[in-house]
């Protein structure tokens, strides 16, 4: 019925940001002001540098008065707006639209929209999603610069609960002023991994991002859908549509509060089989949306962002700050840091050679024809010691204050993981001199992501505490495909028999060494692959945090003899067509309430 219904009126997909469901009246704030190249006299050129200036500063106080207002609400996400505050003078977007302004004459909004289009030339060549989408925190914050110059504010001064806010972005600190108005919002731009998305997702709001030409698709004043779960968003439906949807509202409210009940259920099958269900973390800001889940520790956290929001090498000492604060929030529960993991299509910019904070500068990355098989990951933290030195030492100095354990990212061979263990011992002989103090039971941990780590998997395993299994790149490495690629990006197959194959025998050297193994890739939080790596013997599954309650309750749902009776199955078939279609028979009749509402 509501098929039918919705092949009558407009539909736009997008990425489902933040679930929910909201039906109201659009709203568009889309300044949608075009930027125009405006030549000014040389006797003008100081004048107009200094209304730059007067904007930023604008900006500043704007952003501190945010940061000041919702602190109690937004206590964790206080980082955020610091970076935002910190962008504001970066060379990169302050000094370098001065310089414009200068040098060719133009006005302060020109030289800024300038600067903006140089600094995303570099991130448009950057594959990884999030560090592309790190780019959306630069222009959100040269947003504010505009404003600021325009004269003009981004949101309405009242937002009713039944209105969805529709613009090209919004900032985090856009989304914290919704906070508590019911309202939800469609954006241009963004992906999962932005700060606006996890914002978003905290503070509970609906949202819908990634939606291309979106502010000349919508009108203010439209009715709109809105499917956060989903990505989904109707434009002018009809009224009976609206009525279903209503009802798929109403029953999506009473899944999910249902749902909840299993955050802090134990992980464990109905014949008893015991599992570890964990959180994947982008920023330590998401810690308290990690234990509101149920999440039983931090099965990975990334730490790229803690080197990524900051000039030179980052400081021990505020590393160390990071991670203790850290640790203890999510004690007595484990959590696993994985070291940093950059280069390939982690590019960065120009680094100044002479930082101003006393930090040392970052060595010039060099180009590579093919990153993603290049410097990256543990081979750049081994060709940089004084970078991966830093870090350890921070970590260590860290384990004190809760359960610690290490991921060493992108491990190849014996050899290296040798490597890693000796600069590790250097570490702690350093810190011994230093009088600092290390847990000394310490736990390391590699992720096995390329396909020679899988094929020396049984002789890695003694080496080390556990294993966790990076899905995302074993899936690109052992296929050969890339998922940003969109003349291959459909070949990209998880139920591909060699990748279940290959996680097969890392379970299987794991066990046999006495170590845990674990999934820490985008495999780990779907429902439907469930099934399959829970008959496969992993231990431990890390995801996002809202997949928790949704894991854990088909985990208790299952049985261990049933999911190995599964895989016994599939891994018999030659191909992942096979596969997924016994798969996609099996799941309903084993998980009838789950997947009714898939």
């Amino acid at each position: 019925r509501m098929k039918d219904l919705a092949e009558n009126m407009t539909t736009i997909y997008g990425i489902g940001a933040s679930p929910g469901i909201v039906i109201g009246t659009a709203l568009l704030i889309e300044p949608g002001n075009v930027v125009r190249k405006v030549f000014i006299p040389a006797d003008a050129v100081s004048s107009e540098q200094d209304r730059f200036h007067q904007a930023v500063c604008r900006a500043e106080k704007n952003l501190r008065r945010v940061r000041e207002q919702f602190a109690s609400v937004i206590a964790e996400y206080a980082t955020i707006i610091d970076t935002h505050i910190l962008m504001l003078r970066d060379d990169l977007i302050f000094k370098r639209s001065l310089e414009i302004i200068s040098t060719r004459q133009v006005c302060a909004e020109w030289g800024l929209e300038q600067a903006l289009d140089q600094l995303e030339t570099v991130f448009s060549q950057v594959d990884d999603p999030y560090i592309r989408e790190r780019f959306l925190d630069v222009r959100q914050v040269v947003d504010r610069i505009f404003l600021e110059l325009s004269g003009a504010d981004k949101l309405p001064d009242e937002i009713d609960e039944k209105m969805i806010l529709v613009s090209r972005d919004f900032s985090p600190e856009d989304i914290i002023r919704m906070r508590g108005r019911r309202a939800g919002f469609l954006a241009g731009m963004g992906g999962e991994t932005s700060h606006s998305a996890i914002v978003a997702r905290t503070l509970g709001i609906p949202a819908v991002v990634g939606l291309k030409d979106v502010c000349d698709r919508v009108r203010s004043g439209d009715q709109v859908i809105l499917d956060g779960a989903s990505g989904r968003v109707y434009i002018n439906p009809q009224p009976d549509f609206v009525e279903q949807y209503r009802l798929r509202q109403h029953q999506q409210l009473q899944y999910t509060q249902e749902i909840s009940r299993y955050a802090f259920l134990q992980s464990e099958t109905s014949d008893g089989l015991q599992v570890s269900v964990e959180a994947n973390l982008e920023i330590a800001e998401e810690v308290d949306l990690a234990l509101q889940y149920g999440a039983a520790g931090i099965g990975l956290f990334r730490s790229e962002y803690l080197f990524l929001s900051r000039k030179g090498l980052p400081q021990e000492d505020d590393l160390f700050e990071t991670y203790k604060r850290l640790l203890a929030e999510v004690s007595p529960f484990p959590v696993t840091v994985r070291t940093f993991d950059l280069g390939g299509d982690k590019m960065f910019m120009q680094r100044p050679d002479n930082p101003t904070d006393g930090s040392s500068s970052v060595p010039q990355w060099p180009v590579e024809a093919n990153p993603a098989l290049g410097l990256r990951a543990i081979r750049y933290s081994l060709k940089e010691p004084a970078l991966f030195e830093i870090q350890l030492r921070a970590l260590l100095r860290a384990s004190c204050f809760g359960s610690l354990r290490i991921l060493f990212p992108m491990i190849s061979s014996f050899c290296e993981l040798q490597q890693v263990k000796a600069a590790v011992m250097r570490v702690k002989k350093g810190l011994k001199k230093d009088g600092f103090d290390y847990d000394e039971n310490l736990k390391f941990g590699l992720m096995i992501e390329v396909p020679s780590a899988v094929a020396v998997a049984d002789s890695l395993a003694p080496e080390v505490d556990f294993f966790s299994i990076g899905t995302n790149d074993l899936i690109q490495y052992a296929l050969a495909i890339d998922r940003g690629n969109e003349h291959v990006a459909h070949m990209y197959e998880p139920l591909h028999p060699a990748v279940l194959k290959m996680i097969q025998q890392v379970v299987q050297a794991g066990h046999g060494a006495g170590i845990e193994v674990g999934i820490c890739g985008e495999m780990a939080g779907n429902t439907t692959y469930l099934p399959v790596l829970l008959g496969l013997g992993l231990d431990a599954f890390s995801m996002h945090p809202y997949a928790i309650p949704y894991i854990k309750r088909m985990i208790r749902n299952s049985t261990a003899h049933g999911v190995e009776k599964l895989v016994d199955h599939i891994l018999s078939c030659p191909s992942s067509i096979e596969i997924r279609e016994y798969l996609l028979d099996y799941l309903p009749l084993h998980y009838p309430d789950e997947f009714e509402h898939h």
